[in-house]
């Protein structure tokens, strides 16, 4: 099995939308970890709500662009309709960061609401990138 952690945002419902998304990913995934979540302010378009950021770490048999396949179908599952504005509002963003002990999403060398949840599960699981 390969560990994945996959950055997790929203800013509309966005309890009630993580939540949705660790309980989609229990049912298909085997879950190890999730980080904490922060609070952090929208980048670029600022006229929107506050984001709920964090990071989930799964195990899974999948090949990398399987799951990344399944990511974008869990969006739109959870939905979210992607707007003409890339940096507008979502229901769920989910990205994948770490693959089999590899940063694959260049956000996290330049994004704290990336890096921060990612490495506490880096550190939980004793992994190193």
């Amino acid at each position: 099995m390969i560990t994945a952690i996959v950055a997790v945002g929203s800013n509309i419902e966005p309890e009630e939308s993580v939540e949705k998304t660790i309980a989609l990913l229990k049912r298909d995934f085997a879950f190890v970890y999730a980080s904490d979540f922060i609070r952090t302010e929208p980048e670029g378009f600022k006229d929107q709500p506050d984001f709920l950021n964090g990071a989930i770490c799964i195990r899974t048999t999948f090949n990398r662009q399987e799951l990344e396949k399944y990511l974008k179908e869990a969006e739109v599952k959870l939905g979210r309709v992607k707007g003409p504005n890339k940096a507008g509002p979502r229901v769920i963003d989910l990205d994948l960061v770490i693959w089999d002990g590899a940063v694959v999403h260049d956000d996290y060398y330049s994004k704290d609401y990336t890096s921060i949840p990612v490495n506490q599960l880096l550190r939980e699981l004793n992994m190193t990138v």
